[in-house]
């Protein structure tokens, strides 16, 4: 299974679309220091948070400098996951872990792998990016997903696949890099910062069927033995 997130929505009907095309995470960005019609304030971030439905995973995209600035924006905004574009050292994502209820995800760029390494024991996911000069992702622009592939085997954390995905590619990317989740933002738009409704649609359907598939040549190379992964909720929690 492939988790799909739509990042940089700005408004409940966007919002809303994500939830309906059966996405599992949704994506608002706030207190960025670059130009993006994707930001919107901190204050219209936790209202759009508070607006989602209980079983979508809420995450605030944003790039603080310092771990209080971190923290002061999750405690703002309250959203399920702390998603941070920067360069904080692992003993920081730890501090800022240890100090907010939310998941921390760490940026990283797809070209630095030994960060990705060094960061993942310190936060719950590493998200892998096409980064700019800035240190901003969201440039809508691929990079070598069977290098991304290598590094994912060797990381402690899951992996989210970003940088330059849509309908189109996602599944050739999640079954080249088979990561734990898939990002978009701009893949996604009608024009910046507006969702294409059937985009969101497509990308999340193109993503689970990748997953499917990986799923089942998983299952077939085994031989159809069940893994812990397979187990149902109900299993699990007997």
């Amino acid at each position: 299974m492939v988790r799909t997130k739509i990042c940089g929505v700005t408004n409940e009907a966007d919002l809303r679309a994500v939830e309906g095309a059966g996405a599992d995470a949704v994506g608002v960005i706030a207190d960025v220091p670059v130009e993006t019609p994707r930001e919107v304030a901190v204050e219209d971030a936790a209202r759009l948070v508070a607006a989602a439905p209980p079983f979508l995973t809420t995450t605030l995209v944003t790039m603080p400098d310092t771990p209080a600035e971190a923290v002061d924006a999750a405690d703002r905004v309250g959203s399920d996951v702390l998603q941070l574009h920067g360069d904080f050292a692992p003993g920081a994502f730890r501090e800022i872990r240890d100090s907010v209820g939310a998941k921390i995800v760490a940026v990283v760029d797809a070209e630095d792998p030994e960060r990705a390494r060094d960061v993942a024991p310190a936060v719950d996911a590493v998200l892998v990016d096409s980064i700019d000069g800035s240190g901003a992702g969201g440039t809508g622009e691929t990079h070598d997903w069977a290098a991304t592939a290598e590094v994912t085997a060797t990381l402690d954390a899951p992996v989210i696949l970003a940088g330059g995905l849509g309908p189109e590619n996602v599944a050739e990317a999640v079954e080249t890099v088979r990561p734990f989740a898939v990002d978009v933002a701009s893949g996604v738009e009608a024009r910046g910062g507006q969702k294409d409704h059937d985009a969101v649609r497509a990308f999340v359907a193109n993503a689970a069927a990748a997953g499917e598939r990986i799923a089942g040549d998983d299952a077939e190379a085994s031989g159809g033995s069940r893994t812990d992964d397979d187990r149902t909720v109900e299993e699990v929690s007997s």
